[in-house]
């Protein structure tokens, strides 16, 4: 009897917690304007700085272009779905920002070269790489294909690696130039995506927490090499956060690969305030403008003596 009464009584907390929370936390739509005030106030954290953002016609990545131009960054929005990019970029210039829009599929071995030309050819230069293009393709590890591992270490690893080489001309190299003619170089800095699923593991996720995992190596690499040049590379590991990857699975929500439709998403997945209070300290999901601020936390001066450090972005859990 008394551990049934405990049992409600701690049922009863939660759902307080949740309600508590859903109440008094100021939706996502808030924060961002709350921020590109702010953001105006002070001139901006990224002004004058040049940026790609990948996979930025939605989701983590459309948020942390408009982060990043509230900012006063000149943003390169690209996309695999032309449409969506080209309405990203156009959103931020009627906002007063800068950008444009270059499409395209970061696994593409031209891509890379292509959309570096095209950011130099606008803007003269590039200061802040953010890889954050991607997406899953479950399956149990004894049942998963050779087309479903290669896809994921070709998404999360080849083209975030790829883009790197692409961009040490403009990187690296122009970070030497400046050191040999002024002795020092200009602050520019590489944000990789990774996830909790690569720093934990995750039952279905063989190859997408591998793929994960193995983006911290790249990581940990890049600046240790480029780290003379005053080039940083960190990555961030995302938990929970509301988006199509952990939304619940179904039709409507795939993308498609080599003309096959790939389910996203999680089996019977449920966001539900009380699940959340139970798992996560800050008792909610984190939101794509969450994702963005932790990747301009990185990007930004604040973070001038972070490298080769992986960010945790999870509201607390797994603490």
């Amino acid at each position: 009897m008394e551990h049934n009464t405990n049992a409600l009584a701690a049922s009863r907390r939660v759902t307080a917690i949740a309600r508590h929370v859903e109440a008094s936390a100021p939706s996502a739509a808030e924060l961002l304007d709350l921020h590109r005030t702010a953001a105006t106030n002070q001139g901006g954290l990224l002004k004058g700085q040049v940026a790609i953002v990948t996979g930025s016609g939605q989701g983590i990545g459309e948020a942390t272009a408009h982060l990043f131009a509230a900012e006063g960054a000149k943003v390169v929005v690209t996309d695999l779905d032309k449409a969506k990019s080209d309405k990203v970029a156009a959103d931020i210039k009627a906002k007063g920002g800068e950008a444009i829009s270059v499409a395209g599929d970061v696994t593409d071995p031209k891509f890379p070269e292509h959309i570096i030309k095209a950011t130099i050819d606008a803007f003269g230069r590039l200061d802040i790489l953010v890889n954050n293009a991607g997406y899953t393709w479950d399956g149990i590890a004894h049942r998963m294909t050779d087309k479903q591992w290669e896809a994921m270490l070709l998404v999360h690893n080849t083209a975030p690696f790829r883009l790197i080489r692409a961009a040490a001309p403009y990187m690296r190299d122009a970070a030497k130039q400046e050191i040999e003619t002024s002795g020092k170089a200009a602050p520019r800095s590489i944000i990789n995506v990774s996830s909790t699923s690569g720093l934990h593991g995750n039952t279905g996720q063989a190859n997408y927490a591998t793929a994960k995992a193995g983006i911290l190596g790249l990581t940990k690499t890049i600046a240790k090499e480029w780290g003379a040049f005053n080039i940083r590379c960190n990555a961030v590991a995302f938990g929970w956060i509301n988006t199509r990857l952990t939304a619940a699975k179904g039709q409507e929500n795939f993308i498609e690969v080599e003309g096959k439709k790939v389910a996203l998403g999680i089996p019977g997945a449920t966001n539900s305030a009380e699940a959340v209070a139970k798992t996560v300290p800050l008792a909610r999901p984190g939101n794509v403008d969450d994702a963005a601020g932790s990747v301009l936390l990185l990007a930004s001066p604040h973070a001038s003596y972070i490298t080769g450090h992986c960010l945790e972005v999870t509201g607390g859990a797994g603490i």
